[in-house]
Parts: structure tokens; sequence; C-alpha cells
């Protein structure tokens, strides 16, 4: 079943609703004339999540409702579809979408803004399919939390030497932005959180990153990820450089310089790739599987195409010839407008514009008034990176209720203490419910009437 155009105006469908889907999205809402043309954002979830802020979300400082913008609040005169993109077919100008529920169904549309992201670049590594937990969602980031009070918990409540230890051991996989910083915000609150147990303290608590490559956080420059190298060590973390996971199988790691442990935790957050629905649609990639795109964010080659975001390769004009466009929210919320309004310039048959933009770098926050910032040359760390990381986040937050909720929660934090506590039975709602509610009595089966006849 196909979704034909009913309004006589040209369609246009934005796949995904992250940073370009939304943003995007938002410029048309406002830019377009009603007459101009009908716009649809489908996406698997009804909301936006604001990335930067996971870390704070998982170790309490940020409510996680606040890292979220609904988009049918923000996009009341756009129609938003939920549900899963499963393919799209340009030859024939669609979009195959799968409801939560119900039957897969076509979009037909007249431009397509391909704005689908990234996904975890998951290795072939035994046991991580089945023992890693992800961190690019809000769900991921809640489940995280509760995950590591639950282990705190689990580790007062027993005697168990190897009980305790594997409860109190964290891995992490992955020294890039997302990785560190989730890293050391968990580590802050957990060594907060063991002021309430009788039994724990700082040093029970074993923390341990491992990075492939010889040093962490890239996106600050090499200074300042020595300088991060260093303040997370002299915190007693444990942070392996060119090392590598060769198995977590039952949570017993196997590193390649010989290191062996247990853990009920294993965080993946070794990089990402370009979401591989584009694999199975009829639009040009290039060799890592992004959209191949003009540095107008049109996709090469073809009409009504449109692409920005980590799933695209968009030339970086400031860096030169073969050079792109690095995969981070920083780029993608500048690219959104510009894909719009060069949208809106084919549709008045307008001229078009080049996105440009010098990288401005890094900051990223460390924990508790910890941060490091490296931002157009200006290096800091220590509490100015970790202001200057909140400063420059909250101009980016969607909203003024946003904005404001998210300082709400900051303000409560210098006045309060950590409010820890696990919420573990979010991922069991029904558990008491079923276990308490009474099976109703089955008769037993009628016996079958005895035959009398010969």
């Amino acid at each position: 079943m196909t979704a034909p155009q009913t309004s006589g105006r040209p369609r246009i469908v934005i796949v995904g609703g992250g940073y370009v889907g939304m943003y995007t999205a938002l410029r048309l809402q406002k830019k377009l004339r009603n007459d101009e043309a009908e716009v649809v954002v489908i996406d698997s979830r009804s909301y936006m999540t604001y990335q930067p802020f996971l870390p704070e979300a998982a170790a309490g400082n940020i409510e996680p409702r606040h890292i979220v913008v609904p988009l049918r609040r923000v996009l009341p005169k756009l129609k938003v579809v939920t549900g899963d993109v499963t393919g799209i077919t340009h030859a024939r100008k669609t979009v195959t979408v799968k409801p939560h529920d119900g039957d897969a169904y076509e979009i037909a549309y007249d431009h397509v803004v391909v704005a689908l992201g990234s996904v975890p670049r998951i290795l072939p590594i035994p046991g991580l399919a089945e023992q890693g937990i992800g961190f690019k969602r809000v769900e991921e980031a809640i489940f995280l939390r509760n995950h590591v009070i639950d282990q705190l918990d689990m580790a007062e409540s027993s005697d168990d030497p190897e009980l305790r230890r594997r409860a109190l051991t964290f891995c992490f996989v992955g020294g890039g932005y997302a990785g560190i910083e989730a890293f050391a915000e968990l580590q802050d609150m957990a060594r907060y959180a063991t002021k309430l147990y009788d039994s724990i303290s700082p040093e029970d608590l074993r923390w341990v990153l491992v990075e492939a490559a010889d040093r962490i956080l890239p996106e600050v420059g090499p200074e300042m990820g020595v300088w991060t190298l260093e303040s997370l060590r002299k915190r007693g973390m444990e942070l392996k450089l060119k090392t590598f996971l060769n198995s977590c199988v039952d949570g017993h790691v196997v590193l390649s310089d010989g290191t062996e442990f247990d853990t009920n935790t294993v965080v993946w957050t070794a990089g990402v790739k370009a979401n591989p629905v584009l694999g199975s649609s009829d639009l040009p990639l290039d060799e890592r599987g992004r959209l191949k795109c003009t540095a107008a964010l049109q996709v090469e080659g073809v009409e009504g195409a449109w692409g920005a975001g980590d799933c695209a390769g968009v030339p970086d004009l400031t860096k030169g010839p073969g050079e792109f466009c690095s995969p981070s929210a920083q780029h993608a919320v500048r690219e959104a407008p510009v894909l719009a309004d060069n949208l809106i310039a084919t549709l008045r048959g307008e001229t078009l514009k080049n996105y440009e933009h010098k990288y401005a770098g890094s900051v990223a926050g460390l924990g508790l008034r910890k941060g490091v910032a490296n931002v157009y040359g200006v290096k800091l760390k220590g509490w100015p990176a970790w202001m200057m990381h909140r400063i420059y986040h909250m101009s980016r937050v969607p909203t003024l209720r946003r904005k404001l909720e998210v300082q709400a929660d900051w303000a409560a934090a210098l006045v309060f203490r950590r409010d820890v506590v696990s919420l573990g039975s979010l991922q069991r709602p029904r558990r008491e419910f079923t276990e308490f509610a009474p099976r109703p009595k089955v008769d037993p089966p009628a016996a079958a009437p005895v035959s009398t006849t010969k």
C-alpha cells in the first residue's frame, strides 16, 4: 500500500527525527507557505534526544525527560509518523515504513531528506551482543544509571567477595567523546553514592576503560587529551590504550594485553557507522556506507534527494578537497537550516548555497565541576571547562521549555545533594503484579463418553 499525495502540493518526507531531521523540519515549518509543500517526518521514536546531555542524565544531574523534545509538540503544522523506515526506493520515490504494530506501507514523496543518523559500530566480539550496553539513546542512559546503582545494592547485600568484586567492576570500551563522558560522569556518581553504603568504599570500585588507539578524546586535541587521561587516572580509574576487547562471554572480560576480570557491566561506545538502512536503498553511497552528498547537501547524481548528519558524506569546504565533515552534533545542527533553505530555494527556483562551517572544537564534562575544553584554540580544564560545557550546550538545547527545565535541574543540584536511587524495576514493571496474581482454576477435562455399542 502506498500513501499518495492528497493535497496536490509537493510532499517532502524527512526520514529521521534527530538533529538534522527535527531542525530541518522546524525550519521548513517556519519558512514554507502552506500552499508550497506538505512535510512528513518519520522516526521510530516520537521525540528527539539531545545526546550531549546523555552522560549527565545517566549520572542523575538532569532529569531524562528534560533532554528529549516531543516531535508532535514542536512540529504542530507537520505530519509526524512513528515507525521504522525499512527502505527507500528513490526510483519510485517511496519510503517504506513499518509501524510498531501493523503491516508495512509506503509513503510517496517528491523530495526526501535522509537524516537516519548513525548506529553503534558493533564488532563480532564473543559475548558482546549478549553482555554489551550501548550509549546513544535516553533509554540506555536511564538503564545504565539504574544498573550501576543496582550493582552497588547487590554488593552491599552480599558477603561473597567474588560476587562483590564482579558487581563493583565497570568496563567501558571506547575512548571518544561519548565514552569518556559516560565513563567519567558515572564514576563520579558512583563514588559519591558509596557514602550511602556501609560496606562499600570508593576504593572498592574498579573502573576500566579500553581504547584501541594511543590516545583518548581526540576531539579536544592531543594536549588536552593527555591532561584528561592523567586526570582520570588520578581518580583511580584504569585507562588501557592500544588495547582491544577480545571477549566478554558471560561477563568474563579478556583484553589483548592479557588482562582478565569478571564484571556485570560492559558499556560499548567504540564508534558509530551510518544507518544500515541506506545499504538497501538505491541512493549512491561512499565506501563508508554514507550518502554521497554535495556541499549544497544534495545527494550526488539524483534529483529530489537530500542528506546531512552522521549518515551523509558532506564535503568540508574549510579543509579542502577530499575532506568531509565529522559526524558530530556541531555540524548536524548547522547543516539542517542550510538544507531546509536549499530545499525551499529548489521549490521556488532560487539559487542554492553551500554548507561551510569551520569546526570550533569540543567541550566535555568529566563529572560534577570537572571538564575539559578546546574551543577555537582556547584550552580550558577543570571547573572553567565544565562551565563552558554547560553554557554551550544550554544554548543548543531545543525549545525554551527544555532550557528552563535543565537550568532548574542544575539549580536544584547546587542546593541539594545528589539523588542516588535506582528505579531498576522500570525494566520489569509487571513482575510483582504477575508474581502475586492468582491463577484461575482449570477444571479437569471431562471424561470422554464410553460407547456401549458393539
